[in-house]
């Protein structure tokens, strides 16, 4: 895990099903999806930058929202701040793969 890493939880609302699928496969080359519209995502400032722009440029900004939950450093409170009820989602352990 590379120094400088924060992990956030990245969630959308997108209103219109073709948006939907764009936020959808842009989120996924920077996270793991936890579910079909939560995704866990390990990034540096750089690539959080990144994706807020390529999501900036999907969404209608007055019908759909997105939202970017910081959870600290991926191997600290990233990790420590879960709970789960029934089956619990396996974490990821190391940064993004960006296809």
């Amino acid at each position: 895990m590379a120094a400088g890493r924060t992990r956030y939880i990245v969630s959308y609302d997108i209103s219109n099903p073709k948006r939907l699928r764009r936020v959808h496969k842009t989120v996924k080359a920077f996270g793991w999806s936890m579910q079909y519209s939560v995704f866990i995502c390990d990034l540096d400032p750089i690539e959080l930058l990144m994706l807020k722009q390529e999501i900036a440029e999907i969404i209608h900004h007055s019908e759909d929202s997105v939202a970017f939950i910081n959870l600290g450093p991926p191997a600290h409170r990233g990790r420590e701040c879960f709970e789960f009820m029934g089956q619990q989602t396996v974490l990821p352990t190391s940064g993004p793969t960006i296809i």
